[in-house]
């Protein structure tokens, strides 16, 4: 059997290191790197830390509007999909480089693998909203993370081929969280002691490619007290000199490039609280049990919710702050699997 795998993005990277480990013991993986991530610190650096075999094609995209971006992605998956004939096209997660993997497939007529199904934010503004749904109406096999991601395609009336397998990060935290902090130097490296600090990421579009919300979010960090480290997206960095804001200035925040997997589990590991917009980043923070605030109004992950784990903000800025500083003792429930969905998702492709 051979199936191949589009993936373009950190969180991709991430969910398909432990999937295509137990994969490639059976089956043949044709890997497909659309490069929409493309800073050698968003993707390279992923690779080599989380030992991914290296793309066998890297479409080179990189940034732009959705339609170009999706649009160049459709056509030179199709070429290869055309040529490699898989029997499966796996896709992950909720970004342009999945919807352009799963339409290819589909209008090919070769079955799509989608892990990470059934997620929803009920936010049609969220263009990755609009790639979940899309993408898995024209799946063959879904492959959710949580009961609540199954009970939402079965409002949408998917139900066949669907399966709770646990979630796919969990299993790549397992794998590689005692391995950061044994080789990570992060922290000596940025002179940070354990829980002396705070963590931020700031990426989505709904914050970013609005001046007014990137400036409010900016003015809670502003009312932060302590230490805040923030590693900023390529794009976040660019938005905020289009807009003319400067971070910098603002007190006890230091701004660092994006760093790689293992540097960032401890960053993420070490850190008092994590101030995030980012899905991965929710999830990751919990799996760690480290209390997290998330700078948007809906989250996918509403499991985290729950037991005061993470709290949701938006971009107000005295609900950020309030937030940050207010004192939590969370609690912490295993519903996202027992960290082998990737060994789940491979039986359950293996009984097709």
């Amino acid at each position: 059997m051979k199936i191949a795998t589009v993936l373009g993005a950190r969180p991709q990277f991430i969910k398909a290191a432990p999937v295509s480990r137990v994969l490639r013991k059976q089956y043949t993986e044709v890997l497909i790197h659309t490069g929409q991530h493309y800073d050698p610190n968003m993707s390279a650096i992923f690779f080599e830390e989380l030992n991914i075999p290296t793309p066998d094609y890297y479409l080179g995209v990189g940034s732009g509007s959705h339609g170009k971006q999706t649009g160049e992605m459709l056509m030179k998956i199709e070429e290869i999909v055309m040529q490699e004939k898989p029997d499966y096209v796996l896709v992950y997660g909720d970004t342009n480089s999945t919807l352009a993997g799963a339409l290819v497939a589909a209008k090919l007529h070769i079955p799509v693998i989608h892990v990470e199904a059934g997620l929803r934010s009920f936010n049609k503004q969220m263009p990755e909203e609009i790639n979940r749904i899309m993408t898995d109406h024209v799946s063959e096999l879904l492959f959710c993370p949580t009961e609540t991601a199954v009970e939402n395609l079965r409002k949408e009336n998917i139900t066949r081929n669907v399966w709770n397998v646990g979630d796919v990060m969990y299993d790549a935290i397992l794998y590689n969280k005692e391995l950061a902090q044994r080789q990570s130097t992060i922290l000596a490296d940025l002179s940070l002691a354990e829980q002396s600090y705070y963590l931020i990421t700031i990426h989505r579009a709904e914050n970013t490619d609005d001046p007014d919300k990137l400036k409010a979010i900016l003015a809670a960090f502003r009312d932060i007290d302590g230490t805040k480290v923030w590693p900023i997206h390529p794009r976040t960095r660019h938005k905020l000199e289009e807009y003319g804001l400067d971070a910098s200035a603002i007190p006890g925040l230091r701004l660092i490039d994006p760093v790689g997997y293992l540097d960032m589990l401890r960053l993420e590991s070490g850190a008092k609280k994590i101030i995030t917009d980012s899905g991965g980043v929710q999830k990751e923070a919990y799996f760690l049990r480290v209390p997290c605030v998330t700078v948007r109004e809906q989250t996918e992950w509403v499991e985290t919710l729950e037991g005061g784990a993470n709290i949701l903000t938006g971009t107000d800025r005295e609900k950020i702050v309030a937030a940050v500083h207010k004192e939590v003792a969370p609690v912490y429930v295993d519903v996202f699997g027992d960290g082998h969905a990737a060994e789940k998702i491979v039986a359950a492709i293996g009984q097709r």
